[in-house]
């Protein structure tokens, strides 16, 4: 039986923090909570936790300082920012700091699940064949839902890495709203139609440092990756 992955979570927004430790918990993930940076130095030994999940603005210790005194000793434990700070001087300090990961608030808890899973999936050495598509000066890994577009890299959920996987096969060419909601959400319904909008402008987030790419919605007839190369 193979154990659950211990997370710590530190996060002073306990109603919001509670709510995704019930989510994570639900798919068998060993939560430890605590609201403040001090109490997540002192649980980090006592937990041995697999993943770090930390919020930012935090009394006691923000989220950086705790990451700091993490990585003085310990470079191995997965680290994710969940935070509300989206600017770029915070992303680039929380990858300097050596955090594996940085989601800016809202984000989907299927989105968190997604990124734990492929670093679990990277971490275990999965080596299923790489399967890569490359688009304008973008490369998208299929294999481990990875985007790259220069110097920017972007993880994107499972459901996104379908759908861009769906559009990257045709460039250029009309994709039906049907056939991505049939591939990727099992069914044609209102509610996952307006899913997909909502993937479909996370896609476009993704895609915007590339001036050779774009996503076109064409009305009753899907959407189309339109690359200026092909």
């Amino acid at each position: 039986m193979k154990t659950a992955l211990n997370i710590l979570f530190a996060d002073d927004d306990t109603k919001y923090a509670l709510i995704l430790k019930r989510f994570l918990e639900n798919e068998g993930y060993a939560v430890t909570y605590v609201n403040n940076g001090l109490d997540a130095i002192d649980q980090f030994a006592a937990v041995k936790p697999g993943l770090v999940l930390l919020d930012i603005n935090m009394p006691g210790l923000n989220g950086f300082e705790v990451a700091q005194k993490i990585r003085e000793s310990d470079m191995q434990t997965l680290i994710f920012f969940l935070t509300d700070r989206s600017d770029k001087t915070d992303r680039l300090k929380g990858f300097t700091l050596k955090g594996n990961d940085y989601l800016t608030k809202p984000f989907y808890p299927e989105e968190l699940i997604a990124r734990i899973r492929e670093r679990l999936d990277s971490a275990a050495g999965d080596s299923a064949q790489e399967e890569i598509y490359r688009f304008g000066n973008t490369a998208f890994n299929y294999s481990n839902n990875e985007l790259r577009s220069g110097n920017s890299k972007t993880l994107l959920t499972s459901r996104q890495a379908e759908i861009l996987r769906m559009l990257a096969k045709q460039p250029n060419t009309a994709v039906p709203r049907e056939s991505i909601l049939s591939l990727v959400w099992g069914a044609d319904t209102y509610a996952n139609s307006l899913a997909l909008n909502v993937q479909i402008t996370y896609l476009r987030r993704a895609l915007k440092n590339d001036p050779k790419l774009s996503i076109v919605s064409l009305n009753k007839k899907g959407y189309v990756l339109n690359d200026i190369n092909v």
